[in-house]
């Protein structure tokens, strides 16, 4: 190999990383537009429309920028959905260490922690997401039912609330608050 081959694959190599650190930084402001006009535009959709909408929001928010993380996020996902819930926090464990400032992966472990009844790690990991992504309705929703299952009904009817003026025909959130209403009905919130 010839010095002159060595040079030309370091500038190539240099090109490719200016245009992927462009490219992700260009991204990461599309993707927060988006997400402010999806987020928009749910608030304002139909029935029909917000299945959509919510769909789209979840796929925005599964993006890291990572593939490792990304990586990690399926390997946590699967084994959740394989009832794997240590594998799943190993995986989403290694995804919040890898990727701190990724709201999704703080939301996913939170739920392996809610699966094992862990409820005070789920309420913080729910809440760092809440930090990285205020707008996470399931992340709000699932501090309403970690609120709920405490005893605190007022705190999850809240959580609700604030949920479901996120995402309005969220069904779990409308159904947690129709639930809910009766005991906190005549209540100050």
């Amino acid at each position: 190999m010839s010095i002159a081959s060595i040079n030309l694959k370091g500038i190539v190599a240099a090109l490719v990383v200016l245009v992927m650190f462009s490219t992700s930084s260009g991204a990461q402001q599309a993707d927060s537009r988006n997400e402010a006009d999806l987020l928009q535009q749910l608030a304002e959709a139909t029935p029909e429309q917000a299945i959509n909408l919510d769909r789209q929001l979840q796929a925005l928010w599964s993006q890291s920028g990572s593939a490792s993380a990304d990586f990690l996020l399926e390997r946590g996902r699967e084994a959740l959905d394989d009832g794997d819930i240590e594998k799943a926090i190993e995986h989403l464990t290694a995804l919040t260490d890898h990727a701190p400032d990724f709201a999704e992966g703080w939301h996913i472990r939170a739920s392996a922690f809610f699966g094992m009844d862990r409820y005070g790690m789920a309420a913080a990991d729910l809440e760092h997401a809440l930090t990285l992504n205020p707008n996470h309705y399931e992340a709000i929703y699932g501090l309403g039912l970690i609120f709920e299952i405490i005893g605190q009904p007022e705190q999850a009817y809240k959580a609700y609330s604030r949920a479901l003026a996120i995402h309005p025909h969220h069904e779990e959130v409308t159904n947690a608050m129709n639930r809910l209403k009766p005991q906190v009905e005549g209540k100050a919130l």
